[in-house]
Order: structure tokens, then sequence, then C-alpha cells
């Protein structure tokens, strides 16, 4: 059976882990997935994650989660673009998240990223997801 939303399925597992108390998540690997972990790990939601591969020989993400005192960094995690509703936004109505508190990872042509970094590169595009 197919997955119609990836990237959703990642933030779902990333959420679940969290309020489960995990160390580690894991799930299959894409480019897309990728970078918005690299978005989520130089923003401090995550330590970090690696590439492996399964005994079926497909490459999976390993994503390290972070807590500070025992509670969880990530408090909030929303896709926002859907694949039945896509949001697409450009720099003047890009939306900030609890008054710039939290991020927006947008899905630019020059690449996926915070919203504030969109804001300097002056790129609108998709708005993948929102995190507090």
């Amino acid at each position: 059976m197919s997955m119609s939303d990836p990237l959703g399925d990642m933030l779902t597992r990333i959420r679940n882990g969290q309020r489960a108390g995990l160390k580690t998540v894991a799930c299959s690997a894409s480019h897309l997935r990728a970078n918005v972990l690299n978005v989520l790990k130089s923003s401090g939601y995550i330590r970090g994650f690696s590439e492996e591969m399964d005994e079926r020989g497909l490459k999976n993400l390993r994503i390290e989660l972070k807590y500070e005192s025992g509670q969880p960094v990530i408090k909030e995690l929303n896709r926002v673009s859907k694949p039945g509703r896509r949001v697409y936004t450009n720099v003047e109505t890009m939306p900030r998240f609890y008054n710039g508190l939290g991020i927006t990872i947008v899905s630019t042509p020059k690449g996926v990223m915070a919203d504030n970094d969109a804001r300097e590169a002056n790129v609108g595009g998709e708005v993948l997801c929102q995190v507090f």
C-alpha cells in the first residue's frame, strides 16, 4: 500500500515518539524528509539524524529526539500543506508561528528552509509545517 503523505507520517512519528519518551524514531528516507530534518536540527528541535540501511536494503532515517529536563523540546508540530490542500505563501504574507518563537518550514525554489531564512533570501514557497 502506498503512502499518500510521507512527510506527515514522519512528523507524526516524531510527535508520537516524544509523547512516548523514546530516544530515537525511524522512518523511511527521502530527500524532502532529510531536508526538513536538517532544518529541525539547525533550529535545535532534534539532536540529529542518520541514514542507515535495513535488512531489505532500503534506506531509513534514524531521528534522535531532544529533551530538556525530561520534557520534549518540540511542544507543537503541525502539518500545514497537505496532499488534499496545498498552502503557498510569498514573503509578505509568510506566517509567524507564535509571534516568531516557533518556526515555519517552507519549501522554496532555493531549498527547504525556516521562515526567517526564507525572509532573508526574499523567497516564498509551500508551507510544509510549523514547529514550536
